[in-house]
């Protein structure tokens, strides 16, 4: 499975720009209507969707779940094991693979990820899942294991190391996700809108793995990044499509979303034609914090939505179950409560239903 960040790379000019603009925001008509023309998209969550939301996982450690049931909702079927002793990680830093004990290699992580001020629980689902991460990622094949930087996860060594996510890494030493009793991929990213994605779904050419499956995230904040929209000149918006738009550029059709309402696939519409393009590569192409986007056409006063023959609605979307209170763990495993099986029935009670083109596929990674 490739590797690839929890983060999307936003030109952060226009990601400022465009996040301070209203929804009816629409440019002044100039030499036509085309070009009064505005493309403005809503959306939700911060990155690819798969695995664990960091915030989503702040807002379970908040509710009172501890590492394990939060780990335990985000990586469906998965049981917590111990890395052999000694383990190291080769990281690559500034063009030098250094060896670094994984212990000390995960304390230099988990702060340059998240904010050391959150809950414990929160910080030692961190930990883990960067420990986890740091051993499966292989991102550099038989070389090294992960890159310091956005490539894998953030590593800044003892500039990282703060007593509150040591105390985290501490208290999980050694331990990692595993799955089948096989050290399992701990993707993570930043937000999730309020569901998390199928990995087949959000990463182009991935296979379907059980632990990677779409989840509600009841309990994400409602920050910045959970719900957000953009507008962007008919103009602006070809000039990053450039290479999919056959003529004029007149809009994008959504053919195919997730379990979540991120987009697997759509056409670029123009005067000359449609073209293909993934989900991903759409939200990487327009700098969208996620492929989870509902677009619109602004002219004047007037805003039509673009055609979407997924099923969903931006009404269908921010709408998840109540999540159950946390229950006290058995004997060290995972509540009842918190288990994948309780998490996904109640998320299909919040599905509509889909076409069956939705069934299948893959998308390119973002970012």
């Amino acid at each position: 499975m490739k590797s690839t960040y929890h983060r999307i790379a936003l030109r952060s000019a226009r990601a400022l720009t465009a996040l301070a603009c209203a929804l009816i925001c629409a440019c002044a008509a100039t030499a036509g209507a085309a070009q009064a023309a505005t493309l403005l998209i809503s959306g939700g969550g911060y990155g690819h969707g798969v695995g664990m939301s960091q915030e989503g996982a702040l807002g379970y450690a908040e509710h009172g779940y501890s590492y394990r049931q939060i780990l335990t909702h985000y990586y469906a079927g998965t049981s917590i094991a111990t890395a052999p002793a000694n383990t190291k990680v080769r990281v690559l830093i500034d063009g030098k693979v250094q060896s670094i004990a994984l212990e000390t290699y995960v304390r230099g992580v988990v702060s340059a990820e998240v904010s050391p001020s959150w809950p414990l629980a929160a910080l030692e689902a961190q930990a883990i899942a960067s420990r986890t991460y740091a051993l499966t990622a292989h991102a550099g094949g038989s070389t090294f294991d992960v890159y310091a930087d956005t490539r894998s996860q953030v590593y800044r060594g003892v500039a990282a190391q703060t007593p509150q996510t040591d105390a985290a890494v501490a208290a999980t030493a050694g331990q990692i996700v595993t799955y089948a009793g096989k050290p399992a991929v701990t993707y993570f990213f930043a937000s999730s809108g309020g569901r998390t994605e199928n990995v087949e779904d959000s990463f182009v050419g991935s296979q379907s793995e059980p632990w990677l499956r779409g989840v509600v995230d009841q309990y994400e904040p409602s920050g910045d990044h959970h719900a957000w929209k953009l507008s962007l000149s008919f103009a602006a918006a070809a000039a990053d499509l450039r290479g999919l738009v056959r003529g004029g550029f007149e809009g994008v059709e959504v053919l195919k979303r997730g379990f979540s309402p991120r987009i697997v696939s759509a056409y670029v519409l123009g005067s000359g034609g449609r073209t293909a393009v993934s989900g991903p590569m759409l939200a990487e192409r327009l700098g969208l914090f996620s492929a989870w986007a509902y677009f619109s056409i602004g002219e004047g006063q007037t805003i039509k939505p673009e055609p979407d023959r997924s099923g969903w609605t931006p009404l269908m979307s921010p709408a998840p179950a109540a999540a159950p209170a946390p229950a006290a763990e058995e004997g060290g495993g995972v509540a009842a409560s918190a288990t994948p099986e309780a998490t996904a029935a109640s998320a299909s009670g919040s599905t509509p239903s889909a076409p069956s083109s939705s069934a299948g596929g893959a998308a390119a990674p973002v970012g």
